[in-house]
């Protein structure tokens, strides 16, 4: 599965988009700029997305990738 398609099915089944992903961790003072603090950690997003929206791993790290900015929108 393509990084993208893991956004798409995230969309699909959350209403969120990654943008709105990005919008919900910036409110939870997580970022620093454009990327993820450096304190914060994968597990800490994992299992939020995994309590709050009732995601898999598989789906919460993609959300992961996409906040520390390893992967990017439209990424294979």
């Amino acid at each position: 599965m393509s990084f993208q398609a893991y956004l798409d099915t995230i969309q699909s089944k959350t209403g969120k988009s990654p943008a709105d992903f990005k919008a919900l961790a910036k409110a939870k003072g997580w970022m620093t700029g454009p990327t993820l603090s450096a304190e914060i950690k994968a597990t800490q997003i994992v299992d939020w997305i995994k309590q709050d929206f009732a995601l898999g791993h598989g789906h919460a790290m993609a959300i992961y990738a996409l906040l520390k900015g390893l992967k990017k929108e439209g990424q294979a």
